[in-house]
């Protein structure tokens, strides 16, 4: 414990060594201007865009990052007291053909011809917003954060068009400054314009970016300069009401139908113009697209991400806090088991330096289980430090709420759990330094002095090189209730090295080689597991890759564990394991009809047996308005008695079908043989307004044999967004 509190203040005292610099990109600057015509959104260039500045003489990011682009890309803006207005028009060759996927929301950004804007309204480097549009007018919307992060489950009212010709595509639209947050009197914003030909394999960007980073990075943005301080976006509020019906019937348990009619409301209010109250009533998350199942080898719980429109806006500051694996707040845990009552959250920005998140939710009581009524509340606050880096403290308490009938003990198990916790997020200017230093601690009936946590890493990315340590130390009784924390009661630590290089080749963009290794330990130090991974990566300059690589693996259990997660049999604590393994990656390039990609393992398993792994995705589209996708994987696994041979398939085709770019009709089917399980999920969803929506959904699940029933649904659910 304490040789890991030393790795963890000397990794601190590094973090601390990087963070200043110049900021970048200063000298590329846009003037906006506020215009007197009214601009029509119809992806034409009117007579209203003809007194705006252009920005223009876009810079290669890929392949290479050391030239002026080949494709021409023109950008204007514009504003009202309203509405903020974008132009960009994106020359192409003559009778080149556009290459999307479909018109589908928040499309894959590597597959499609695409124009997106990335702004900072705070100028802060740190957190922002996304828009955009493929070559077919699909619309693209999203969250910045951590620097240059999207996270494009955040959804909002703004409106677009698309016009295109044999030598260009025009991509117009109107945000209204409803629709995003920013603080009252700033006369400079980020702003960054970036552009995806795929035909011609070149992403680009206005400002300058270094190919190791995205271009929604906003260490490398330009600057919005505005003739006067942004029109206030004035009382904001809107009330977005739903009605629902629907029915499910419970097969196996030869249940009768179990009919839904269900009312609630959301609301949005503007506190100020950078900060937001949303509140939920009764709210209701059928439409929200069911997980992808994965064939589950692990030992440790897998992760499934949040897709619930109320926890996404700034849902960063409360689940960011952390690693991946070391999460004190995780949202799923909230309503998955128990149906929301209601709930609040305030979030957004006090100032260009602070930053706060304040969330507070209930859920229903559940008889059948015997889960009491449970009030879940989140606190977090950010100060930025420096240029781009800033502190960060979270609260999180979950509390039972007990009536009468209720005081039992079966009631009465973990009343309640808390979190506290502080963090330094590290971004130099220049972004090459990146890191995190945390410290954690878990409140709960048990007392003990083992519910510690704390953790760093350090990352160097240049052009060249990429240099990274992490270390993690979880205490035995650390427990968070409302995150993720999958392992306890281990020290780890976790150094890597990649080198790349770039030849004057007209085929090869750069090839690049690359070590890391996991290493866990005992409190007492003792070693318990390592991974060592080797890989050697080949880059196209078509965008295509591929990847070889070799690993060795050695594990001593600390838990019985059945390595097929089948319900055979369990290998014994304390045995020790070890393997050597060696497979491929390969990504096709998008500029095709058909895409596709696959994945390899061979090699050794537990107990001295072998494990065969292949996964092969394959892509077709019909442009604009089908996309049809299958993906597969297949595991063998050979080892002694008792559990012999064992074959795990995972299938699942997908189709999207957007007739336009608000109705859309999606359908997918996973087989799953370790689950016996096949899911049908279709979804139809009609925005009949900006994000005012009619939803179908009907969802099945089967046996895989005698393909017996086990439950279906089907919901018909209607929202509506109305700004007062």
């Amino acid at each position: 414990m304490r040789l890991s509190i030393v790795f963890s203040i000397i990794s601190l005292s590094f973090l601390t060594l990087f963070t200043f610099g110049q900021r970048k990109n200063t000298e590329f600057k846009y003037y906006i201007k506020k215009l007197n015509a009214s601009i029509k959104v119809d992806g034409q260039e009117e007579q209203a865009w003809s007194s705006c500045a252009v920005a223009s003489d876009f810079h290669m990011v890929l392949p290479m990052d050391t030239s002026k682009a080949m494709v021409r890309t023109d950008v204007k803006m514009a504003y009202d007291k309203d509405h903020l207005y974008i132009l960009a028009v994106c020359y192409k060759s003559k009778n080149q053909p556009y290459m999307v996927e479909s018109l589908k929301r928040d499309f894959n950004f590597g597959k499609n011809d695409n124009f997106l804007l990335f702004m900072d309204p705070f100028n802060d480097q740190t957190n922002g917003f996304t828009f955009g549009s493929n070559a077919a007018g699909a619309q693209w919307d999203g969250l910045l954060y951590d620097g240059g992060k999207a996270d494009l489950n955040w959804d909002n009212k703004w409106s677009s068009a698309v016009s295109y010709d044999d030598e260009k595509w025009i991509w117009e639209a109107s945000i209204p400054f409803k629709t995003i947050r920013y603080k009252n009197g700033i006369t400079t914003w980020g702003i960054q314009f970036s552009r995806l030909d795929i035909t011609k394999a070149e992403k680009s960007s206005w400002a300058p970016v270094p190919r190791q980073f995205p271009t929604a990075s906003l260490a490398y943005t330009g600057q919005l300069i505005w003739d006067e301080p942004p029109p206030e976006a004035g009382t904001n509020i809107s009330v977005i009401p739903y009605v629902l019906g629907g029915g499910s019937k419970n097969h196996e348990a030869n249940k009768p139908t179990n009919y839904r009619r269900q009312i609630g409301v959301d609301a949005k209010i503007a506190v100020t113009s950078s900060l937001n109250l949303d509140l939920t009533v009764n709210p209701d998350f059928s439409q929200v697209e069911v997980d992808r199942q994965v064939t589950n080898l692990d030992r440790f719980e897998l992760f499934f991400p949040e897709r619930r429109q109320f926890f996404i806006e700034n849902g960063d500051q409360f689940n960011n806090f952390g690693y991946n694996t070391i999460r004190p707040f995780f949202s799923r845990r909230i309503g998955l088991n128990a149906p929301i009552q209601f709930g609040a959250r305030l979030s957004g920005k006090l100032n260009k330096d602070w930053r706060m998140g304040f969330m507070n939710m209930q859920t229903d009581r559940v008889t059948d289980t015997k889960t009491p009524v449970q009030n879940y509340t989140v606190f977090a606050l950010q100060r930025r430090v420096f240029s781009r880096s800033n502190l960060g403290l979270i609260f999180v308490n979950r509390n039972q709420i007990l009536s009468r009938d209720e005081k039992d003990p079966s009631y009465l198990l973990n009343p309640f759990n808390r979190n506290i916790g502080i963090e330094y997020n590290l971004a130099s200017a220049n972004n090459l330094w990146t890191g995190k230093a945390f410290l954690l601690r878990s409140l709960s009936n048990s007392k003990s002095k083992e519910d510690w946590v704390h953790a760093a890493n350090l990352q160097y990315s240049s052009k060249k090189w990429l240099a990274s340590w992490q270390q993690e130390y979880v205490g035995k009784q650390y427990t968070a209730d409302v995150g993720y924390v999958p392992r306890k009661d281990y020290f780890k630590l976790t150094p890597g090295i990649a080198r790349f290089f770039f030849v004057k080749n007209p085929k090869i963009a750069s090839h690049s080689v690359k070590i890391e290794s996991f290493n866990f330990f005992d409190r007492s130090f003792n070693f318990t597991e390592n991974t060592t991974f080797m890989a050697y990566t080949l880059a196209l300059r078509n965008q295509s890759t591929f990847t070889q690589w070799v690993s060795n693996d050695y594990i001593k259990l600390l838990q019985p564990f059945d390595p097929t997660n089948f319900n055979k049999d369990t290998l014994a604590r304390g045995t020790k394991h070890q393997w050597n393994a060696i497979g491929n990656q390969f990504t096709s390039k998008p500029q095709q009809l058909l895409t596709y990609s696959f994945s390899t393992r061979f090699g050794g398993y537990y107990q001295n047996g072998t494990r065969t792994f292949i996964s092969v995705d394959l892509g077709y589209r019909f442009q604009p308005f089908v996309s049809a996708t299958l993906s597969a994987s297949y595991n063998h696994i050979n080892l002694p008695q008792p559990w012999n041979k064992t074959t795990f398939w995972l299938v699942g085709p997908r189709i999207d079908v957007t007739f336009t770019n608000t109705l859309f009709f999606t359908t997918f089917i996973q087989y799953n043989n370790q689950q016996q399980n096949i899911n049908l999920n279709t979804r139809l969803q009609w925005r009949y307004k900006p994000a005012s929506d009619l939803f179908i959904v009907y969802t099945d699940n089967y046996y895989p044999a005698p393909f017996n029933v086990k439950n279906r649904a089907l919901v018909l659910k209607f929202n509506y967004w109305w700004n007062l």
